[in-house]
């Protein structure tokens, strides 16, 4: 537990803690993965995420496939019947597609966009490689309601950073682009 800085019971306990604001502002690469990215979509303005790609800031988006096998799995799991994390999903890559198209030649490359079809297993958020925010995924539960761990990288000592973010590469690799 070497490089495990802080444990909360909830996202929401969590994002009291460290507002999205705090953890992108300054950020020079971000690499999310999880089901539909609301701290990245929903909780940070599209102007912040504009200036963060027009200044060189790399974002990577893994999304769960909203045409997937697997984000229907995960709706039963959670006891959905109407689509809502298809349809929650699906429209934050809208926005950040949206986002990307009003981009200049040299920032839009910078935010990429990929969807996955896998179980899924951890909300990931690794900034600048140096922090990492995971919180896995519970049976029945809304990912808001897991607890959520802090990690940041501690070269030094053997600890779970390099894990997520090796499961983060491996995940990308497999991914498809949007």
């Amino acid at each position: 537990m070497a490089d495990v800085t802080a444990v909360f019971s909830s996202r929401a306990a969590f994002s009291s803690a460290y507002p999205a604001s705090t953890l992108f502002d300054s950020a020079k690469e971000i690499n999310a993965a999880g089901l539909s990215l609301n701290v990245l979509c929903q909780g940070y303005p599209d102007h912040q995420l504009r200036r963060l790609l027009d200044s060189g800031t790399r974002i990577r988006c893994l999304f769960l496939d909203p045409k997937g096998q697997a984000i229907r799995a995960r709706e039963a799991e959670e006891g959905y019947t109407d689509s809502t994390l298809t349809t929650l999903t699906a429209l934050n890559i809208t926005m950040l597609t949206r986002l990307r198209a009003r981009l200049d030649t040299a920032s839009a490359p910078r935010l990429e966009l990929h969807v996955y079809d896998e179980t899924i297993r951890f909300n990931l958020l690794i900034v600048d490689r140096a922090l990492c925010v995971m919180q896995p995924y519970l049976p029945q539960a809304r990912g808001v309601d897991s607890p959520t761990f802090v990690i940041r990288d501690n070269t030094a000592t053997e600890g779970l950073f390099p894990v997520f973010d090796q499961v983060f590469t491996e995940m990308w690799e497999r991914s498809k682009p949007v």
